[in-house]
């Protein structure tokens, strides 16, 4: 490997001139698919592709040979975990809402607080879009908790936010989330959903100024996208005035939903006994530019609606897995003609691992491996991202492509022999594997090292935030326990 070349470069700056890469295979882009080609090349020239295929012949100003390693189209996550994830506190703590999930009526009534500084999210941002870069990541849509805030998300984190992702080399497309309500805890399984509808349009306000603002910035790695959190916590009034807003900044628009049967029941009480994609069907707010995750709730007839409204799902199976959960499943959504994108929601935001995951999942529900093969979890991860976001210059790599690369290593120690690249990578590769990342021609992420963040003192300093977050959870848990009570270690600490 040409490895001294590849550390001459500098984080977070395109090389200067034409930047030969070459591995054992490169995946490109021919004829409305991804094919593999063996010993391959691709020339970047400042942010796009220049050539793809074999045998440049062209002067270039360096050659940079990642050996046995796939040059791959870099990964699309349109569910981004962008905060410390909290939810790896419910594997094995139920249930949910007396865990500090949900907020119980006397935390509501003494006034919910943010429960970070401004400083700290700004820092969660920058360590997650860090840990996106070395999971081969290259395009993101962020997603973070709203359980610990006063309400939505603010515009000065994602000021932040967009300042940490011009800095590390990230694509990514947000704005801060807002909603109309919130699920409290009345009583012990007495969940009801509270509302305030000026609260829910303000942040709708306050989104569409920041894409205003933002988008475009960084040689257009800053782009807008309308993240309305959840169906449950949204009323049609906010819905109807998010879509205007999208129509007139031509972005697309991300809602959760059909994802829990919370969601589920908390919907049919609200609308007639409809389901959230009945729902918005009814009132000609389901169309193409929603993108929803993550459909593991979804009924036959949601599913019909999805395919017939050009609706994407955002796939995210380890985190639904985890929750007992899944798509059901994806080779029949993907027969039905419905896009499907993927989201890797938790942590390690590993999209490999959720590939396998998918991939898994998928055959289990088919009860047969033959109806879903890892090409169509990679292309999930690539091409469906895309369209999804309604761009044709991401996802793949063809000439005039924005130059977004991820290099994955084949001769792991734990990794099968290869023969073919990408089941190699689902089988048995994760995103420890990732050698390098490239963003628009920039050079975001080497062997670990990330553009603009020290990941090793980041995490130290992940681990202090995290802690001080876990000792505010009795404040906003059902009937206050202590700290012990709500995550009690799994096995006893002998003292």
């Amino acid at each position: 490997m040409s490895k001294d070349i590849l550390n001459e470069l500098i984080l977070g700056e395109r090389p200067q001139g034409l930047t030969l890469l070459t591995a054992s295979w490169v995946l490109g882009y021919k004829d409305g698919s991804h094919h593999l080609i063996h010993h391959g090349e691709i020339v970047i020239d400042g942010g796009k592709v220049l050539f793809i295929g074999q045998s440049f012949d062209g002067e270039v100003a360096r050659r940079i040979n990642f050996g046995n390693a796939l040059i791959s189209p870099g990964l699309i996550d349109l569910d981004a975990l962008s905060d410390l994830d909290t939810t790896i506190l419910g594997i094995d703590h139920h249930p949910f809402w007396a865990k500090g999930r949900v907020w119980p009526r006397s935390y509501v009534e003494r006034g919910p607080y943010e429960m970070y500084s401004q400083e700290e999210l700004a820092f969660q941002k920058k360590f997650a879009f860090g840990q996106l870069l070395l999971n081969g990541i290259t395009t993101a849509v962020p997603i973070a908790s709203l359980f610990y805030r006063e309400w939505g998300e603010t515009v000065a984190e994602f000021d932040a936010a967009a300042e940490a992702a011009g800095e590390l080399g990230l694509r990514v497309f947000l704005s801060p989330a807002y909603r109309s309500g919130g699920l409290v805890v009345e009583s012990q399984n007495k969940i009801v959903p509270v509302f305030d509808e000026e609260r829910g349009l303000q942040g709708l306000r306050d989104a569409v100024d920041y894409i205003s603002q933002q988008h475009g910035r960084f040689d257009g790695l800053i782009n807008g996208m309308l993240a309305p959190d959840r169906v449950e916590t949204c009323t049609e009034n906010l819905l109807r005035a998010t879509q205007s807003a999208a129509q007139e900044l031509n972005c697309k628009i991300r809602l959760h939903m059909a994802q829990s049967q919370l969601e589920v029941d908390t919907v049919r009480a609200l609308h007639d006994g409809k389901t959230a994609p009945a729902w918005l069907a009814s009132t000609g707010l389901l169309n193409d530019r929603i993108i929803a995750p993550h459909a593991t709730s979804a009924t036959t007839e949601d599913l019909e609606l999805y395919a017939a409204n050009n609706v994407s799902i955002v796939h995210c199976p380890m985190v639904s897995a985890r929750g007992g959960a899944s798509l059901q499943s994806f080779s029949s959504c993907k027969a039905q003609g419905i896009n499907i994108a993927m989201g890797t929601d938790t942590t390690p935001p590993d999209m490999l691992m959720n590939l396998l995951f998918g991939l898994s999942l998928s055959r289990i529900h088919d009860g047969t491996p033959t109806r879903i093969t890892s090409a169509d979890l990679y292309d999930a991860a690539t091409l469906g991202g895309a369209k999804a976001l309604g761009r044709q210059d991401i996802g793949k790599l063809e000439v005039d492509a924005c130059a977004d690369i991820a290099i994955f290593g084949l001769d792991d120690l734990v990794m099968a022999p290869t023969i073919d690249p990408i089941t190699t990578l689902i089988a048995g590769g994760s995103g420890r594997v990732t050698q390098a990342v490239f963003v628009d021609g920039r050079l975001s992420m080497r062997f670990g090292e990330v553009a603009g963040i020290n990941m090793k003192d980041a995490r130290k300093q992940a681990q202090k935030q995290f802690d001080g977050l876990l000792n505010k959870y009795p404040e906003r848990s059902w009937q206050h326990p202590s700290l012990q009570e709500l995550f009690p270690p799994s096995y006893p600490i002998l003292r």
